[in-house]
């Protein structure tokens, strides 16, 4: 898939894996991007640096993700990409409160749904379209400190994976983004990434060229850090040994101390 002369949204833009995909999509000449995110004045600047449009948008809200499929086919007349990239991590394990498992559930699963309710439709309409979800390669293996996060990556993966199933035939095009440790927000409090920065912490620019690698080969699953790839086999070729490694590394992270939030 080329995205010169596309119609692209990508929510969760003000920053991070978000603005390194703005930028990257108007690199290869996108028609338009739509830069979402909650946070206003950074989708503005985002915007600004790609010539793109920027909407405030909270992906907790069905209704605003309608409004941004709405504002972008009217003025656009057609999204060709949309990217759900928005995501939040909560530190902790089952003591996590309610309300943030409510939250993180909102964004990085629910999010997505409402983005293709929103936006699929349309482009099996038009003849086709590509949907990205930014999971996480906790969503194939585990997040060491996180169960909301490890579970609603998961939840993430297992809706793409559906999403392909159920709509491939009908000309979409589904893409489950899954990187190791990124260069973003999420990262900066843990040095190197922290546990998920085992394989090195990669740029959001360097990500880009992963996605566009897929983009290019129709690949579903995006493995920007290709460590990935053999640590899923080893986990289906022998699930308790992959497990009894991942207690290891929990260990050599975390050696019983509480989790730092």
């Amino acid at each position: 898939m080329d995205v010169a002369g596309k119609v692209i949204i990508v929510t969760g833009a003000a920053s991070g894996i978000g603005r390194g995909l703005c930028l990257r999509f108007a690199k290869e000449g996108a028609k338009a991007i739509i830069a979402a995110d909650v946070n206003e004045a950074g989708a503005k600047a985002v915007a600004k640096e790609v010539k793109g449009e920027a909407v405030t948008c909270d992906v907790r809200k069905e209704a605003d993700i309608i409004r941004l499929v709405k504002f972008a086919e009217e003025k656009f007349g057609a999204v060709d990409i949309f990217c759900s990239n928005a995501g939040i991590i909560a530190i902790g394990g089952y003591e996590v409160d309610n309300e943030s498992w409510q939250r993180i559930w909102e964004i990085n699963v629910l999010a997505h749904v409402f983005a293709a309710r929103a936006v699929c439709p349309g482009m099996i309409k038009r003849g086709g379209g590509a949907f990205m979800i930014t999971a996480s390669a906790a969503g194939l293996l585990s997040q060491i400190g996180s169960l909301p996060y490890s579970v609603t990556k998961h939840a993430a993966v297992g809706l793409a994976e559906n999403l392909s199933i159920t709509y491939g035939g009908q000309g979409i095009q589904v893409f489950a983004l899954c990187p190791q440790a990124v260069d973003t927000e999420m990262t900066r409090d843990h040095e190197g990434g922290g546990v998920a920065g085992v394989d090195g912490l990669m740029k959001p620019e360097q990500l880009a060229d992963a996605v566009m690698e897929s983009f290019a080969a129709d690949e579903f699953l995006i493995l920007p850090h290709k460590e990935v790839k053999t640590y899923m086999q080893r986990k289906a070729t022998d699930y308790t040994r992959w497990l009894q490694g991942m207690r290891r590394l929990q260990e050599r992270f975390f050696t019983g101390a509480p989790l730092k939030k």
